[in-house]
């Protein structure tokens, strides 16, 4: 029997060790609604784009940029969301971003002029970026290792359900008027107070504050995640693992034993991006109405996207911990390629009929759910080593947000100047590059402890 302690809290082998898993289920569940904010925010633009592009005049290049424009303070709120709650705590900057929600939607659903409304949607990208690092590492610090792929898998559930909520939102209010695009922004003032008012009720995680020397507040946290550890030699091996006689800089995350595991992180980071996913979040609508349906066909339409992205991100959750992230990750760039040449082909040949499009669609967005969409939040969550774990994982979540900016931006541009079908196939090919340099690079890491995640990449 395995009896060493896991970096996650538990001693998950241990028979005297027993989760607690009402604890565990509030912490882990209120801080994955960080990402139900983060699918609202980024999906309701969706349906508002008809809407926006005739009020305030933009042709495809402002379209993109308004779009996208989120994306900035997204790239920003996770470079800087690391050494903030690093300062402050999980719990705190967590805080911080339902805040920031909750004023950019009201701010983006009242702007009277096109510069205001990016404003807002930059301020919302701050929280958005923020929490997409936050809230799967307060997650990952707070639970045990053999339950933590399903626990961060749950953040990603929460980013589905928070778009279907943003689509059914979307659909509601399409109908109520000229002023409908306002009160679809403004609509997620709801969640984000929701969201704000169970943070109170959290805790911060242990690491935290054993990083910062509040041994005594750890132990108690310990003791309410895992009843019947050893709660001194847990912190002994927390405490052991962020070598206080180091800082996670910069400097240290680019030295030669840190380097090789950021730039997987990186990659790994930016391929779940490139490969399509939010062009067809942002633009579903769009692109179904390309195929001559009406606009609130293509609105209903993207509900049944939404549907499908929640019920396979179930089927990650179940399988995460069980088959693994590196199986899930091949299996989902292989799905994913077959399935964005199969939209291409149907586009090249103009053969919309059958709602095969809408059938290849929902075969990507189901095998993005269920593979690429859990599994790349719970694997950078993990990965990283204590020490550099806040920097290195801003860096690759920063990474994530520039390489949607480029895609989200780059969508309406490339679907005028190349076509539907061209583009589909560009994002196929990233699949399968991401498919090749997975098969090398990725370490299986399921069912270890955070610190026996490090020595798999850390030598």
């Amino acid at each position: 029997m395995n009896t060493s302690t896991t970096g996650a809290i538990s001693l998950e082998t241990d028979d005297a060790s027993k989760p607690n898993m009402s604890f565990i289920m509030l912490a882990s569940g209120v801080a994955a609604l960080g990402g139900l904010l983060f699918g609202f925010d980024t999906a309701i633009i969706s349906g508002t784009i008809p809407y926006i592009k005739t009020y305030f005049g933009l042709d495809e290049y402002m379209l993109g940029w308004s779009v996208s424009s989120i994306l900035i303070g997204c790239a920003a709120g996770a470079m800087f969301a690391g050494k903030i709650a690093d300062r402050f705590g999980r719990k705190l900057s967590l805080i911080a971003c339902a805040i920031l929600f909750a004023v950019s939607g009201v701010g983006a659903g009242f702007s009277e002029s096109l510069s205001v409304f990016i404003l807002f949607r930059l301020i919302g990208g701050l929280g958005v970026g923020a929490a997409a690092m936050v809230s799967p590492m307060y997650i990952a610090e707070i639970a045990p290792a053999k339950l933590r792929g399903r626990l961060v898998a749950c953040y990603q559930m929460a980013i589905v359900i928070g778009i279907l909520i943003a689509y059914f939102t979307n659909y509601l209010l399409d109908s109520i008027g000229d002023d409908n695009w306002r009160w679809m922004f403004a609509s997620q003032a709801v969640p984000s107070l929701f969201f704000f008012v169970l943070l109170l009720l959290v805790p911060e995680t242990p690491r935290w504050l054993v990083m910062k020397g509040r041994k005594k507040e750890a132990a108690v946290i310990l003791e309410k995640i895992s009843k019947g550890v050893s709660t001194n030699k847990e912190l002994l091996e927390i405490e052991k693992s962020f070598h206080h006689e180091h800082q996670g800089t910069l400097k240290l995350l680019l030295t030669k034993a840190y380097r090789p595991v950021l730039f997987i992180g990186i990659f790994i980071a930016v391929f779940q991006q490139v490969t399509g996913i939010n062009a067809i979040i942002y633009y579903a609508p769009v692109i179904f109405k390309e195929t001559g349906i009406s606009s609130s066909s293509s609105l209903f339409q993207t509900i049944i996207i939404g549907v499908v992205n929640v019920i396979s991100t179930f089927v990650a959750i179940g399988l995460v911990d069980k088959v693994g992230r590196r199986k899930l990750l091949l299996i989902g760039c292989i799905l994913m390629g077959i399935s964005l040449i199969a939209v291409g082909l149907c586009f090249h040949f103009s053969f919309f009929d059958y709602y095969i499009v809408l059938i290849f669609m929902l075969l990507y967005v189901a095998s993005f759910g269920a593979t690429m969409g859990a599994v790349v939040w719970v694997y950078i969550s993990e990965i990283f080593p204590n020490l550099i774990r806040s920097l290195a994982l801003s860096i690759a979540t920063l990474s994530l947000w520039l390489a949607d900016f480029a895609v989200t931006l780059s969508f309406p541009i490339m679907a005028k100047q190349l076509g539907v079908a061209t583009t589909m196939t560009c994002y196929a090919i990233f699949c399968f590059i991401a498919f090749v340099y997975m098969f090398f690079k990725v370490k299986e890491t399921k069912g270890k402890s955070l610190e026996e995640i490090e020595t798999l990449f850390v030598d």
